[in-house]
This record gives C-alpha cells, sequence and structure tokens, in this order.
C-alpha cells in the first residue's frame, strides 16, 4: 500500500514538473544572439506578434530573413531576438511594463561559469538568486532563469508568467558564488485568477490556443492584424461549474454566468451599450470568459447583461477595443464561448455592463 502511495506521488509530482515546463519561454543562442522560439497559430500576423513579445514588426520579419508582406502560415517557425527593448537581466522595466521570466535548460557539462558567458556574461549571483540554487546544485536538464521578458502588461497576454521579482544583477566581473542551503527550483508562473488585479489573463502563451479578432489588414499583407492582449491560454486549474438552470454551451455543460461570477467586485460603475464578440477557444470546457473593454483596468471582472434577455455572464477584461472601423460603436467585446451563455451569435447586441 505503501508503495502504490510513493509511486502516485512520484507521478503527480512528474506531471506537475512537465505541465510546468511546457509553459516556460526557453532562451536559444548565445551572447550576441539570443532569442526565443515562437510558433504562427491562426490568424497571428507580424503585428500581432510584435506585441506579443514587445517588438515592432519592423525588427521581427528582417530578423527572420522573411519581408513583411509575406503571410504568415500556421506551425511556422519564428525566431524572436532579445534585444535590449524587450531583454531584461537587471530587473529594470518602464512603467507599464511587466517581466517574464526566461528559461534555459542546462546541458550536459555545463556549469553556472559556461552559462553566465552565454548568456551576456550575467552574474552568476544573479543567476543563483533568480533560481534560488547554488553551483553544486546544477545538473544537466535543470530549467534556470537568464533573464526576463519585458512586455507591455495591457498589450502582451505573456504578461500573467511574472513570477516573482527579479533581483537586480550586480555590478563588475563575475566572482565566485557563495553556497546556499539546497532548495529546487520552483515554476514561476502564477495562476491568472490570483493576479487579476496586475495583469492580464494567462497567455500566453505557448502552452494552449490563442483569442483572435478580426482586425484591419495591413498593406500589402493577406493576414489580419489580431487585436491588443486578445492572446489567451485556458489556465490548468478548473472550476467546478455550479448546476442552476442558465444556458447551455456546446460541450453540454452549465456555467451559471462563468468561473469569474464569484470573483466579481461591483465597484459602482457601469455601461450599456452594443456588444461584439471574438473568437477563443476558452470557456466551452471551463466557462473562462473574456472581453475587450476600453477604459477599464486589465485583470477586472465585469458583469454582462443582455437587454432582452436579461441572461448574465462574467468576464476578464484581457485589454483595449481594438483601433479599428469593426470596433466603431461597441461597448465591449466578449469571447464567443460568453455570447453563446447569453443565447447570442457573431452579430451584435446591447447589454449593460456592471464594474
Amino acid at each position: 500500500m505503501r508503495s502504490k502511495v510513493v509511486v502516485s506521488l512520484i507521478s503527480l509530482l512528474f506531471l506537475k514538473t512537465v505541465h510546468a515546463q511546457s509553459d516556460e519561454l526557453i532562451v536559444q543562442g548565445q551572447t550576441g544572439n539570443l532569442y526565443l522560439q515562437h510558433t504562427v497559430v491562426a490568424k497571428e500576423n507580424w503585428y500581432s506578434i510584435g506585441r506579443l513579445y514587445n517588438l515592432p514588426p519592423t525588427t521581427l520579419a528582417p530578423y527572420n530573413k522573411l519581408a513583411m508582406t509575406q503571410p504568415l502560415s500556421i506551425g511556422q517557425q519564428l525566431q524572436i531576438p532579445l534585444t535590449a527593448v524587450n531583454f531584461s537581466q537587471n530587473g529594470l522595466k518602464a512603467a507599464g511594463e511587466s517581466l517574464v521570466p526566461l528559461f534555459y535548460v542546462i546541458q550536459e557539462k555545463e556549469w553556472m561559469y559556461r552559462i553566465s558567458v552565454n548568456h551576456n556574461k550575467v552574474p552568476i549571483t544573479s543567476l543563483e538568486k533568480w533560481n534560488n540554487i547554488n553551483k553544486d546544485q546544477v545538473r544537466a536538464g535543470l530549467h534556470i532563469i537568464v533573464g526576463y521578458l519585458k512586455v507591455k502588461t495591457a498589450l502582451s497576454a505573456l504578461a500573467t508568467r511574472t513570477g516573482g521579482a527579479p533581483v537586480a544583477a550586480a555590478t563588475g566581473p563575475v566572482t565566485k558564488p557563495v553556497d546556499k542551503t539546497e532548495k529546487p527550483a520552483e515554476s514561476t508562473v502564477k495562476q491568472p485568477e490570483k493576479i487579476a488585479d496586475k495583469a492580464t489573463d494567462k497567455t500566453a502563451a505557448q502552452a494552449g490556443e490563442k483569442a483572435v479578432d478580426k482586425t484591419e489588414k495591413p498593406a500589402g499583407t493577406s493576414t489580419t492584424v489580431a487585436p491588443p492582449a486578445t492572446t489567451t491560454v485556458a489556465p490548468p486549474v478548473t472550476k467546478p461549474a455550479s448546476t442552476p438552470a442558465s444556458p447551455v454551451s456546446p460541450s453540454g455543460k452549465s456555467f451559471n454566468g462563468g468561473y469569474f461570477k464569484t470573483d466579481f467586485t461591483d465597484g459602482g460603475k457601469s455601461a450599456e451599450g452594443a456588444a461584439g464578440t471574438f473568437k477563443s477557444s476558452s470557456g466551452w470546457q471551463d466557462g473562462k470568459y473574456y472581453a475587450l473593454m476600453n477604459n477599464v483596468p486589465v485583470g477586472t471582472i465585469v458583469r454582462v447583461t443582455v437587454g432582452s434577455s436579461g441572461k448574465i455572464v462574467y468576464a476578464k477584461v484581457l485589454g483595449q477595443l481594438p483601433d479599428m472601423k469593426e470596433s466603431a460603436g461597441l461597448t465591449i467585446r466578449i469571447s464567443n464561448a460568453a455570447a453563446s451563455e447569453l443565447g447570442e451569435g457573431d452579430g451584435r447586441f446591447n447589454v449593460s455592463v456592471r464594474y
């Protein structure tokens, strides 16, 4: 019996570790040419990817030896350069920016000194503090933080991966570290529902599918510009759906307003007007609904009521309405799963919003 319990615990730990690592952004290359790998998903283009990683498309396209007029294809691999604009190893960031941990997978026979040299000579003391380890704990296969991606909090879904605050890098040459009490490196990814007032919902990113919407085409390209901060990932934690009578999603589940209902706080503010939708893979199985709305802080939970039926959903704000003609006259956009629970389709419909 005891052996079965031990095996179960080991299996659970392994699954948690695999999941945490699948959400990590892995640094590739060496000093002078450090970059991330990005896989293009449906309806992404140079502009939406640029917002995700805080780089202009005029930098991304040439770095990949491509022209901005060339459409991107689903599954296409792009390299995202890490520059002074979007890469921090000293803990500094501008107002409105978030720092997302970037990881490196230690190879055989690599030690702290070599890792430091290959990553802009980041001080070994910083590597130890960021990862809560010392030089004697370095081993092949270990994922360690080597720096931070600087992203716009209101524009990039990666902003939810902030983890703990980074320690400012030491100045001067790389020095010999002092051994510390052993402590295994931990995942720095927070669950989005715990940081609703700080950043957009998780995303991010590469671990799942992304919410997108139609935008205006830039001249000469056949792809469309995705709205700011609409890239999302359905986080791994699920919330039991309540069962009172309510609209039922295509999955056959009833969410009674959605996952974020219990997080709603009425701040006394409201708005009325037309609502539109955007496509998202989230919400169909877990009731996690999202919204785009101007002049509302990212992470705010809003209550959306359809005027004609009185049906209600609760959605988390991911960012502003995209600046395009399709947004003219709209008060809010909600994910298509949320619209489905309200009994609405892809067209416009009148709502009142409370937050």
